[in-house]
C-alpha cells in the first residue's frame, strides 16, 4: 500500500514533469498558431494562441515561392543526411580503437579526444584552414565538414557502450577464426549498437539540421546563396525581410513583390515548416534514446 508521504511525492513529481512538458510544448504550439494567423493581427496585436483573425497567407507565399525555399529544404536535407552518416561512421569508428586496451598510443589518442572537449582552435584559426586550406567556401562542403569530425562527447559515449554492452567473447572467436577488425565492426559491432547509434545519429542530425552558423561563415550572398539552408534562409529573412525578393533572380525566380509580402508570419511559417522533419523522426528513435544515454555513460 503507497504511503500518505510516497503518494504526495509522486503528485509533486507529476506535477513538475507536467509543468516542464508545458514549458516544452507551448512554444511550439505558439509558433504553428503564430505562422497560421493574420499578419496585419499579428503586427498589431502581437503573437497569441487564439489570434482574432486566423490566416493561411504565409503558406500561400511560401509555397508559390518555393522554387527558393524549397531549394534550401533540399540542401538541408542533403546536408544532414550526408553529414550524419558521415560524422557516425567516422565516431563510431575511432571510438571502437580507443575501446581496444592493448592499442598502442590508445592513451595518447584519448588525451587527445578529451582536450578537445576542454580547448578548441577558435573562430579565426578554424576559418583560416577550412576557407584558405581546404578551400570549402562557398561550396556544399563548407556545411558539412566543419560538423563532420567527431564530437568527443559522442566519441566517449559510444566507446563506453562498447565495452560495457559487447561481450569480449564474441570478439575472441573472431581472432580465432581468422576475422579481421574491419569485418569485425561492421559484422558484429554495428548491429549491436543500434541503440546508441541511434541516439548519437539523432543528436548530431539535429544539430546539423539547426546549423546555420557554417553557411554564415562559408558562404557568401553572392556566390554561395544557392547554397543556403532552411536555416540561412530564415536567418536571412529575420535580419532583411526584402532577402527573398533581392536573390530571387539570382536564385533562378522571378522578382518578387514585397508589399505581398507577408513579413511577420512567413517568419514563423518557414520555421515550423523546419522543424516538422525533426519532429516526424524523433518517434521512431526515441525508445533507443533514453537506452543509448543511459547504457553509453556508464563508466569502466
Amino acid at each position: 500500500m503507497i504511503k500518505h508521504e510516497d503518494r504526495a511525492i509522486q503528485y509533486i513529481g507529476h506535477l513538475v514533469l507536467l509543468t516542464m512538458s508545458l514549458c516544452a510544448i507551448l512554444p511550439f504550439a505558439l509558433l504553428i498558431i503564430s505562422s497560421l494567423t493574420d499578419n496585419l493581427t499579428a503586427l498589431t496585436y502581437g503573437y497569441s494562441f487564439m489570434p482574432k483573425k486566423w490566416s493561411l497567407e504565409a503558406y500561400t507565399y511560401i509555397f508559390g515561392e518555393w522554387q527558393i525555399i524549397g531549394r534550401a529544404y533540399l540542401v538541408s536535407i542533403t546536408v544532414t543526411s550526408a553529414g550524419t552518416l558521415g560524422s557516425l561512421l567516422i565516431t563510431s569508428m575511432l571510438a571502437y580503437a580507443l575501446s581496444k586496451d592493448g592499442l598502442p598510443g590508445r592513451n595518447v589518442l584519448m588525451f587527445m579526444v578529451v582536450f578537445t572537449m576542454l580547448f578548441n582552435g577558435g573562430i579565426v584559426s578554424t576559418y583560416f584552414i577550412y576557407n584558405n586550406v581546404f578551400k570549402i567556401r562557398n561550396t556544399i562542403w563548407g556545411l558539412i565538414v566543419p560538423g563532420l569530425l567527431m564530437n568527443a562527447f559522442n566519441v566517449i559515449l559510444i566507446r563506453n557502450y562498447y565495452k560495457s554492452n559487447i561481450p569480449p567473447a564474441l570478439f575472441e572467436v573472431a581472432r580465432i577464426d581468422g576475422i579481421g577488425e574491419i569485418t569485425v565492426f561492421f559484422r558484429i559491432v554495428v548491429p549491436l549498437s543500434f541503440p546508441v547509434f541511434a541516439t548519437i545519429g539523432l543528436m548530431t542530425a539535429i544539430m546539423y539540421w539547426n546549423d546555420w552558423t557554417n553557411g554564415l561563415y562559408f558562404l557568401t550572398e553572392r556566390g554561395g546563396s544557392r547554397l543556403y539552408n532552411i536555416q540561412n534562409i530564415l536567418n536571412r529573412i529575420n535580419e532583411n525581410i526584402q532577402f527573398l525578393a533581392n536573390n530571387s533572380s539570382r536564385m533562378g525566380g522571378m522578382v518578387l513583390d514585397t508589399s505581398k509580402l507577408p513579413s511577420t508570419t512567413v517568419r514563423m511559417a518557414i520555421a515550423a515548416i523546419g522543424i516538422i522533419p525533426i519532429l516526424a523522426i524523433y518517434p521512431f528513435f526515441q525508445r533507443y534514446f533514453v537506452k543509448g544515454i543511459t547504457i553509453g555513460a556508464v563508466k569502466e
